[in-house]
């Protein structure tokens, strides 16, 4: 099994933050994950490892104020000042031109840095995310950040499978565990949110009844480099029709639809991590 490491490395602003790498550099090209909004690393552990273990570094990174990262001002958690990070992340590890995978808002930081930052990215996989973003699953989303979790694990699963079961039907309770631990961080034996719960402050003015911003001038920006969307078939923030839009407007754009999960395929199967494999190497010059 390949060996998990770890990393710091400074913002610009002075802000410590952290990631994981998997595997060496070995002429390919790395893959680097970007985690959704209140997520971190750890989403990528079983990727990680999975395709160190076949030859390609994986390096994943926590933007600020979640997971191993420093908190910094409400201001600053934001798709440019977390682009900005990935890229001072990438020049702290010598990495000039890389693969990127993005669940959720690490997606939606991979469209900025296509449109500011283009020869760092030599091909992109979307994990549940596009340039149109539906409300009802960022109104679900709302309902849980910034929330303190349950105070034992027993009672947290329980509470994930009520609000996140119909996205997920086919896991275990071992499974649900796992997800779990994911998510939170264990203090003695206690769950805690493993992320600035000011977080929550950027739901305030959301509005269901309003549509969201559109980012079609980011994934724009990605015309030119080899894409792949991974579309949770269950998903709520991620719609069958604005994949369609996506393909239309990139006819290269290949589509990898999870079955019996939503919004975000978790990557643990080995299916999921061998379809990543392979376009990882067609898209690796």
């Amino acid at each position: 099994m390949s060996e998990c490491r770890f990393f710091a490395y400074p913002s610009l602003d002075a802000r410590a933050l952290f990631g994981r790498s998997w595997g060496e550099l070995n002429g390919h090209l790395p893959l680097v994950c970007l985690p959704g909004l209140t997520r971190s690393s750890t989403d990528f552990e079983a990727l990680g490892t999975a395709l160190a273990e076949r030859g390609r570094q994986v390096i994943a990174l926590d933007f600020r104020g979640r997971g191993g990262s420093a908190h910094a001002p409400f201001a600053s958690y934001n798709i440019l000042q977390e682009a900005e990070d990935t890229a001072a992340g990438l020049a702290s590890l010598g990495i000039k031109r890389a693969l990127f995978l993005g669940t959720s808002r690490g997606g939606l930081v991979m469209m900025h840095l296509a449109a500011t930052r283009p020869e760092l990215m030599a091909g992109s996989i979307l994990n549940d995310i596009g340039p149109v973003i539906e409300t009802a699953g960022i109104a679900r989303i709302t309902d849980y950040v910034g929330v303190a979790p349950a105070p034992t694990w027993e009672a947290l699963v329980a509470d994930l499978k009520q609000a996140q079961g119909p996205l997920f039907p086919r896991l275990s309770d071992a499974d649900w565990l796992r997800y779990a631990r994911q998510i939170y961080r264990d203090d003695a034996g206690v769950p805690h949110l493993a992320y600035d719960a000011a977080m929550s402050e950027a739901f305030k003015s959301f509005d269901p009844t309003k549509p969201l911003p559109e980012f079609w001038s980011g994934f724009d920006a990605m015309a030119n480099q080899p894409v792949m969307v991974i579309h949770g078939a269950l998903s709520d923030v991620l719609s069958q029709q604005t994949v369609e839009a996506m393909a239309d407007r990139h006819r290269g754009m290949e589509v990898f639809t999870v079955d019996d999960q939503g919004h975000a395929p978790l990557l643990w199967d080995a299916r999921s991590q061998k379809v990543i494999e392979a376009f990882a190497d067609r898209a690796d010059p």
